[in-house]
């Protein structure tokens, strides 16, 4: 069995915690506490010897192809489907006075 909680350390996550518990409240959340802790013991008793330990459930693998080097788009081409054109490039209304 885990730790006891007592009022001790329930006064004290209180303080740390900045609550303003009733008694039933205090009990309550005691209970609560203690049966998280005591789930905890049980699983720190779990024979996990044979288990590899995990970074993500899921297989991690690259997802993202590798860079080659492609020829692009002639910019003659691009540029035909620029409504307007200037010095070889798109020419676009100024936003910024």
């Amino acid at each position: 069995m885990a730790e006891i909680i007592t009022d001790k350390t329930m006064d004290e996550i209180e303080i740390l915690a900045k609550l303003h518990l009733t008694a039933a409240e205090k009990e309550k959340s005691r209970g609560e506490m203690q049966r998280m802790l005591d789930y905890v013991d049980m699983l720190n008793r779990l024979d996990t010897s044979d288990v590899e330990p995990l970074t993500h459930i899921f297989p991690v693998e690259n997802v993202f192809r590798d860079d080659e080097v492609e020829e692009s788009t002639p910019k003659e081409q691009l540029l035909a489907n620029a409504p307007q054109e200037k010095d070889g490039q798109f020419l676009v209304p100024k936003t910024i006075g």
